[in-house]
């Protein structure tokens, strides 16, 4: 099933969720059940259930790994393969204003820049670091090993010091 061009986003952090012990389903239940119902409940049940279904959405997939996940994984993090350094801007350099613009990028599935806007940062910074991020290339990101959209933020520091 194809989600169109909507980015995928890739988390900064995978947690692994670790289910304990079945809760005894005797104490959980109703008295007296429901025609056609399971012994002792259902773990996908709802009290009542919900008119309609889930609208036939199918159901989240099983972890098939339990403990840590090994880096790589199925997902492989972006990798910048050329970074343009931003030009300084000299009447920012020359009122010492230094800082980070935080831009929203979407990388396309080649690894070039399909979207950028500044998400916050000095005014007299902003514009350097769009020109320079627009010309970044990334090697593509894999998702089980086809090439994705990457939604993700960059941010772009601005040092007196360089």
């Amino acid at each position: 099933m194809e989600a169109g061009n909507a980015p995928k986003i890739i988390p900064r952090e995978v947690k692994i969720i670790k289910e304990d012990a079945e809760p005894d389903m005797a104490s959980v239940g109703m008295t007296g059940g429901v025609p056609g119902g399971v012994a002792g409940g259902s773990m996908g049940g709802v009290l009542g259930g919900v008119i309609g279904g889930m609208g036939g959405a199918p159901p989240p997939p099983k972890p098939h790994q339990s403990g840590p996940l090994r880096v790589g994984g199925n997902v492989q993090a972006a990798r910048i393969v050329n970074r343009v350094q931003p030009v300084y801007p000299p009447l920012a350099r020359q009122t010492r204003i230094s800082g980070t613009v935080r831009l929203h990028a979407i990388i396309g599935k080649d690894g070039a820049i399909k979207e950028l806007e500044v998400l916050n940062g000095h005014p007299l910074l902003q514009q350097a670091a769009l020109d320079a991020v627009r010309q970044w290339r990334y090697q593509p990101t894999l998702l089980n090993g086809e090439a994705v959209d990457v939604d993700t933020t960059i941010d772009v520091i601005f040092s007196l010091n360089q």
